[in-house]
Formats: structure tokens, C-alpha cells, sequence
């Protein structure tokens, strides 16, 4: 009885901790952003498909547009928003009509799908490629920083998820002067833009 207790009472002190009033107070609640999870593939990406002992099934993809690859005895396979390992392992489970046990190899051979937009006044607008973990900050250093008519208190990223766009509006300036603003990271395909 006392281990529950001692429980209730921690978790009510965790939220109240500092981090959690410190969101109360307009700072940037925190957001799963790309890189944080295991990378799923999309279009542009190159895979390897290698099949151990099969030579003729072994090959190498880039997932189109419509987020399907061509693979040999299987035709047309959707890859896009699925890991190496998902994709791996449902290439081996479909090989299995044909083959009696498959042994199957997934290699991200090239990474070319992540990429966000960065619009309004920076020097350089346009769609940029991202490899790893972008923050807004990263974001407007791609596009060359702000230019003369740049209003750094307006910032909007754009996100689009499974309900719909979502809007997070930045002030940037805030960000740069207050150390425990906290940093707001980008998914692939956010827009970012300054007004």
C-alpha cells in the first residue's frame, strides 16, 4: 500500500515540475519531429532487395511517387511509410508462395525523400532535402537567414497530419534571446514560413 502511495505522490510532483508549468506559459510544447523515430521510406528513396540464393529476385528499387516499388515475382510493392524492417519482412512473407524459405535483405541504399519547404522573406525559398533532425532554426539557415523584410516574431510552420493542417506560430526572435524557450523541430514536408 505504501509503494502505491509513494507512486501517486511522484507523479503528481512530476506534473508540476518546472517543464510542465514552463508550457503553461506559451513556450513550445514539444513535438515529435523527424529523426526522432525509425526512418520510413518515401518517394525517391533506393532500396536493395537482396534474395539469399536468388540472384534473378535480388534488385535494386527507388520507390515512385505513388509510394510503390517494382520488385521481380512480386510486381507492384508499397513501400512508403514503412521501415526496412516492415518492408523486409512482408517482401519475405510474399515470397513465401514461391519459394520455401526466403531469406531476405532490405538496404536503405539512399535517402532522398524527407524534404521541407522554407517560403516567405528568407534569402533562399525553396524545398530543401533533409537528412537528419531539422529545427525551424536549421530550417531558415537553409534558406540563407532571413532577408531586410523578415518579421522574426512571425514565424508559422505548416504541418499536415491525419486531421488536417496544423498551424504553430514562432516567434523566432524569442527563441534566440531566451535560452529555455525550448527548440521546435520539423517534420518532413512542414512548411515553414516568414512573414
Amino acid at each position: 500500500m505504501k509503494g502505491i502511495a509513494a507512486f501517486t505522490i511522484a507523479c503528481f510532483l512530476i506534473a508540476l515540475s518546472p517543464s510542465t508549468r514552463s508550457e503553461e506559459k506559451g513556450r513550445i510544447p514539444p513535438v515529435p519531429a523527424f529523426g526522432d523515430g525509425e526512418y520510413r521510406l518515401g518517394p525517391g528513396d533506393v532500396i536493395e532487395v537482396f534474395v539469399w540464393k536468388e540472384p534473378d529476385l535480388s534488385t535494386t528499387a527507388v520507390v515512385r511517387p505513388d509510394g510503390k516499388i517494382s520488385l521481380p515475382l512480386l510486381n507492384e510493392f508499397e513501400a512508403q511509410n514503412r521501415t526496412v524492417a516492415q518492408l523486409q519482412k512482408e517482401v519475405s512473407n510474399n515470397l513465401r508462395k514461391y519459394l520455401s524459405e526466403p531469406v531476405v535483405t532490405v538496404i536503405l541504399k539512399e535517402v532522398n525523400a524527407p524534404r521541407i519547404s522554407v517560403l516567405g522573406n528568407v534569402r533562399k525559398p525553396d524545398v530543401y532535402k533533409i537528412r537528419n533532425k531539422v529545427s525551424v532554426l536549421d530550417a531558415i539557415a537553409l534558406a540563407g537567414g532571413f532577408n531586410e523584410y523578415a518579421k522574426r516574431n512571425k514565424v508559422i510552420v505548416i504541418r499536415t497530419t491525419a486531421t488536417g493542417a496544423q498551424r504553430y506560430k514562432l516567434n523566432v526572435k524569442k527563441l534566440l534571446e531566451d535560452p529555455g524557450a525550448g527548440i521546435f523541430f520539423l517534420n518532413e514536408n512542414d512548411t515553414v514560413y516568414v512573414e
